[in-house]
């Protein structure tokens, strides 16, 4: 299989943690006999440095014109000062924006070997295996006006949350598909005792039910559900939400695993190439030191090959490789104790990438005697 892929380092820890994923899949070419491609393009603080704006009209193009994109991070504080159309963020919703990446995909999975890296007890994250759907398209964070206003001679300020109800439709209707294929029940969180957009989001929610039978619908109102996954994650399956209040749960989340390094993500479109990115920020303050964890990045290389190119054996390879590090006892300095072997950056890389060219080996000469 011949796919090219379009890489886009952003800032801070980003250049650290996608040149990892790019080593891992260049990795599982060499083992499974496939041509990835890479080409590089700038977004965020680095576009803006170099050329002006947050998101160059060649980069749109580069991405328009691969199979799926590579995201690592933007931002930083060194921008902070900018206008707000310059800022690095910008650069991100634009993307999302240009491809249609309508929904964005959160897994969050129990890891045994790491289970004294969260905060919370073995009890209550073991076999955890919830993902979170996020809109990402719509709701505040696009809606218009966004602004500073003078009203009544006082400073104030508006931002406006706009759903159209076909945009709310396609994200739930993704959810109840996945749920199909997973535990078969959806918790759709909102705030439908308060906010008018909640309650189309709920009336939406129970129509589309109707026509999954087989899926459980549960609604929940977002300061519980905030509540729920510190106190019983166990009970989810696949949860959905509006852009804002996804974007926050999936980062409350994030604790069960021990570190938000290790969350990857696909944002997926209707057409066109999907995007997949570590859930963390560029992280400035640890930028070049060679301690960020690559694996959030890693992983969300494992989700390419699943949704984008349809190599569940390979993502599966990729996971894997990852689970036999982490029992060895390997730790970047997020989820590192006295107990075990701290590793930096590269080196993380390294082990999770020889345990993928290792295993083709011992599989090669198992087969040299059957």
């Amino acid at each position: 299989m011949k796919k090219r892929i379009a890489v886009l380092p952003g800032d801070g820890i980003g250049k650290e943690v996608t040149k990892g994923a790019v080593e891992v899949l260049q990795a599982i070419g060499e083992r499974f006999g496939h041509q990835f491609s890479f080409v590089y393009g700038k977004i965020g603080g680095e576009a803006v440095n170099t050329e002006g704006t947050p998101l160059p009209d060649e980069t749109i193009d580069l991405c328009k014109g691969s199979d799926a994109v590579l995201l690592g991070a933007v931002g930083g504080p060194k921008w902070d000062h900018l206008p707000v159309h310059l800022r690095p963020e910008k650069g991100l919703l634009k993307i999302r924006k240009e491809l249609n990446l309508y929904a964005n995909l959160r897994p969050t999975n129990y890891f045994e070997s790491l289970a004294d890296s969260s905060p919370l007890r073995k009890e209550f994250i073991e076999h955890v295996d919830m993902l979170i759907v996020r809109e990402l398209t719509g709701g505040l964070y696009f809606g218009k006006p966004s602004e500073r206003v003078n009203q009544n001679g006082k400073d104030a300020v508006v931002d406006t949350l706009f759903y159209e109800k076909e945009e709310i439709e396609r994200v739930i209707r993704l959810a109840f598909e996945l749920a199909r294929k997973r535990g078969r029940k959806v918790t759709s969180i909102d705030k439908a005792n308060v906010l008018e957009s909640s309650r189309m989001w709920r009336e939406v929610a129970e129509q589309t039910s109707k026509k999954y039978p087989e899926v459980i619908l549960e609604h929940m109102l977002v300061d519980n559900a905030a509540m729920q996954i510190i106190k019983n994650p166990k009970q989810f399956d696949v949860v959905v939400t509006e852009n804002m209040f996804g974007d926050i749960l999936s980062d409350e989340a994030s604790v069960l695993t021990g570190s938000l390094g290790m969350l990857p993500s696909a944002s997926l479109s209707l057409s066109g190439p999907y995007l997949y990115e570590p859930i963390h920020g560029s992280a400035p303050d640890i930028a070049g030191k060679g301690i960020a964890n690559p694996i959030g990045a890693i992983l969300s290389a494992a989700m390419m090959l699943r949704h984008s190119f349809n190599l569940e054996k390979e993502a599966k390879s990729i996971e894997n490789a990852v689970s036999e590090v982490l029992e060895a006892g390997y730790r970047t300095a997020d989820i590192v104790s006295s107990s075990y072997k701290r590793v930096s950056t590269s080196e993380m890389i390294e082990e999770i990438r020889a345990t993928i060219l290792d295993n083709e080996a011992t599989i090669n000469i198992m087969n040299c005697y059957v």
